[in-house]
């Protein structure tokens, strides 16, 4: 037997005794059982089903999950009876944990009241598919309101301009229409409701009973205010804005005091002559 032929018979046993091996591993390791990474879990309460806004939790609102406790979500509930008959003041989707910023006090109720921050107010406003802009105002959206007005009795020209910017949408529509949209169904809004300062709602009051108003969408990110001149009809074919009125001074001016003309002088006594006899001579006299 020469060489080459030692040589090949050594690498083909070599080769065949590490399938050997290789085979016997595989069957030890995949005959070995499986040991699942132990994670150490906490319970957590989430929202079995997507929850809208003002929802009063029940039990079958909600369920308890184990969730991973090196990853602990802050304010998170352990147990259903900690949220049960609170209301909701954010909607929540599926599997989402409930935390004690997505709650009103137990004692504040449910409904939309509890959602409002101190110091704001929640005001309607009526609305159609073109002030709603064609259904993209829905909660959470941000908005301009202006309003047109017109004064044809003083013979003023119509006037378009933003009276309130920067507006978050609490709600899109009835109670009516926000269950209708849930099941799917279209439902045109015919309401919207507007979180605003007490200032921001007097205006916008005001300007929905003196004119026609109007949302304007605007990107959540831009939170820079609004400051527009407004715009009349003439400012849209190119004509020069009409002249501001000139200021009316509050202090009128004072009257010129005019002299009374002087009484006519008195006239003078008209003299009398008066003749005198005194012997043989005669005289007359001037009495005054």
């Amino acid at each position: 037997m020469n060489r080459n032929k030692r040589t090949a018979i050594v690498l083909g046993v070599a080769v065949l005794m590490a399938a050997i091996a290789s085979l016997g591993v595989y069957r030890i390791v995949k005959a070995m059982p499986a040991r699942a990474a132990e994670i150490t879990t906490v319970d957590a309460v989430v929202a079995a089903h997507p929850l809208t806004l003002g929802t009063r939790l029940t039990a079958d609102h909600v369920k308890v999950v184990q969730w991973p406790a090196g990853s602990p979500v802050p304010g998170a509930f352990t147990k259903v009876e900690y949220v049960v008959n609170r209301g909701l003041i954010t909607a929540v989707g599926e599997n989402e944990p409930l935390t004690e910023t997505k709650l009103a006090p137990l004692e504040a109720g449910a409904g939309l009241p509890p959602s409002i921050p101190p110091g704001m107010r929640a005001i309607s406003v009526k609305v159609n598919e073109v002030v709603g802009v064609a259904g993209f105002v829905v909660p959470g959206t941000r908005v301009d309101v202006m309003v047109t007005l017109s004064d044809r009795q003083r013979d003023q020209d119509t006037l378009t301009r933003i009276v309130v910017s920067n507006v978050q949408v609490l709600t899109a529509g009835t109670r009516y229409d926000q269950e209708k949209a849930k099941e799917g169904t279209p439902m045109p809004s015919t309401v919207v409701t507007l979180l605003v300062s007490p200032d921001d709602g007097e205006r916008i009051a005001l300007a929905a009973s003196e004119g026609q108003l109007m949302l304007a969408l605007r990107n959540p990110l831009d939170t820079d205010q609004t400051a527009t001149k407004g715009v009349r009809v003439g400012g849209l074919f190119g004509q020069p804005p009409a002249p501001a009125p000139k200021p009316v001074s509050v202090r009128a001016k004072a009257a010129p005091v005019k002299a009374e003309p002087a009484p006519p002088a008195a006239p003078a006594p008209r003299p009398y002559t008066v003749e005198a006899i005194r012997g043989a001579k005669r005289s007359e006299e001037i009495v005054r």
